[in-house]
């Protein structure tokens, strides 16, 4: 009896083993996309009043989890029973990708507001905000739908033809960090000015701590428009990666460029493409109307 329960017990540190460096590898393999995943979602998580970041943020982190909960298991019977459809699950999730990240360029360079107008525009912001704010919310979550397909699929690529208990496992440890991780660090960005005040008032406004403060409080302004352009450019080439990897005649395409390049012309042709079968659609159906 008790060298049964010895043997249980040893064989479930042997799995744990088998968790812990399964998820290493996997972490160090969605690495590129966890950091396109930062950017995107601070990029998302930020523009709101100091009162609403947190409680917006919250909101896209369950949004987050919840994608996850549902991604981990349909990955996972795909895999077993329908491989081909996951394929074909993240070339569409591309396509919307590099649709956002076009979109956001082509908003910044056609379709910006005047300056003359800024007042107009803060005060419909401000009567709308409620709305802005859920639109805003689901946008991030939408788009974190994607990027979580990306990372699980990924996870799940390191430990095909293992068991499929450490598969689950596996896959779903890599998804819970890659929430936590992210969204906590999203959290701490937003929250730089904040911590910069109070550094400032602790310190009396004299001394090292007090000018850390000061840069913290002036540093997040450019902070957020930086990863504003990051977060857009990562739409794109995370797009133009799937493009460049799960379409046969991309993979082999463009063979003397380097395959950062060659991800960025595949993502904007991508997004391209679906920014005018969106706009031909759009007067179509006005059209219509």
């Amino acid at each position: 009896m008790a060298s049964g329960i010895f043997a249980i017990l040893d064989d479930i540190a042997a799995l744990m083993d088998d968790v812990a460096v399964a998820s290493k590898i996997a972490t160090k393999k969605t690495a590129g996309i966890l950091g396109d995943d930062l950017a995107v979602n601070a990029e998302k998580a930020t523009g709101f009043l100091a009162s609403r970041e947190l409680p917006v943020l919250w909101a896209i982190t369950k949004g987050s989890l919840l994608n996850k909960l549902i991604i981990v298991p349909i990955a996972l019977l795909l895999n077993v029973f329908f491989p081909i459809a996951i394929k074909y699950i993240l070339i569409l999730g591309g396509f919307y990708l590099a649709f956002e990240g076009v979109e956001k360029i082509m908003e910044y360079l056609f379709h910006r507001k005047d300056t003359n107008d800024e007042g107009k525009v803060e005060v419909v912001v401000a009567e709308d905000s409620v709305a802005a704010e859920k639109a805003k919310v689901k946008s991030a979550i939408t788009t974190d739908f994607i990027l979580s397909v990306e990372i699980v699929i990924i996870a799940l690529g390191t430990v095909l033809g293992k068991s499929l208990s450490l598969q689950i496992i596996t896959v779903s440890v890599v998804a819970f960090l890659a929430t936590v991780g992210v969204y906590g660090i999203v959290a701490l960005i937003v929250r730089m000015d904040d911590a910069g005040y109070k550094l400032i008032k602790t310190s009396r406004e004299k001394g090292p701590i007090a000018s850390l403060g000061r840069f913290l409080v002036r540093a997040l302004p450019f902070v957020i428009k930086l990863l504003a352009i990051v977060g857009t450019f990562a739409l794109i080439l995370v797009s133009g990666g799937i493009f460049a990897h799960y379409i046969d005649f991309l993979h082999h395409a463009l063979p003397a460029l380097p395959g950062m390049i060659k991800e960025l012309l595949f993502g904007l042709g991508g997004g391209i493409i679906v920014v005018i079968l969106f706009t031909i659609g759009k007067k179509l159906f006005k059209k219509k109307k």
